[in-house]
């Protein structure tokens, strides 16, 4: 089973979709195929810099496209939701074991609240996931509406994650409107996902950093 074949399936496409009209309804910011496709990418690009298979790659890239798709059952414990409906789905798609057991894991343990990095591919997939923080995920058209989420990732007006093998570096470098969002603000929501990255990128025998509008914050 492919990334290419994952990504074509109707039925992961309309778990992933149910999921983020849940989500949208409670008010969420955007957990869409967009978001899902972002997530994919970083986590294969990871590996890649990082010296892993291309087998390796093709899993991190298959859970960060699932990673969310348990937002289609309930909110509240979406990673586990999820491992469990991405088992039943790749068990009818001819993955092998191993392989399964894998990517379930790492979609089990991709959420700062229950989550921990087993191993590169689920190391992977928690730096993609939680870096992901810019102004195009707000879906909510009227600022006054806004709650935190809203505020500190519509005031993310630019993001890279740089990977830096030699160095042995993963750094997230953001530009914030503090105008909109204080700094404050941002580790409010932000603190633990950063702390995670933190834990996935010593599982890949590297560091995590972030800085913030040229400051070094971790």
């Amino acid at each position: 089973m492919t990334y290419k074949e994952i990504v074509s399936n109707r039925e992961i496409a309309a778990f992933l979709e149910k999921g983020n009209a849940n989500l949208g309804t409670l008010g969420f910011t955007d957990h869409s195929k967009a978001h899902c496709f972002m997530v994919a990418h970083q986590a294969g690009k990871i590996l890649e810099k990082f010296g892993y298979t291309k087998h390796d790659v093709e899993l991190a890239k298959i859970a960060g496209y699932m990673h969310d798709i348990g937002n289609a059952i309930n909110r509240n414990h979406h990673a586990e939701y999820g491992a469990l409906l991405a088992n039943d789905l790749l068990r009818t798609k001819d993955m092998p074991l191993l392989d399964r057991i894998t990517v379930v894991s790492a979609i089990g343990n991709h959420d700062e609240s229950t989550g921990i990095p087993e191993d590169g591919i689920s190391a992977a997939l928690i730096i993609a996931d939680k870096t992901d923080v810019r102004r195009s995920r707000v879906t909510k058209k009227d600022t006054s509406s806004f709650d935190i989420h809203d505020r500190v990732n519509y005031a993310v007006t630019d993001s890279k994650l740089k990977i830096e093998k030699d160095k042995l570096t993963i750094a997230l470098n953001i530009q914030v409107d503090e105008k909109i969002c204080s700094m404050y603000d941002y580790f409010e929501i932000f603190f633990d996902r950063m702390v995670l990255c933190r834990k996935a990128a010593e599982a890949l025998g590297t560091t995590f950093k972030l800085t913030a509008n040229g400051r070094k914050i971790l």
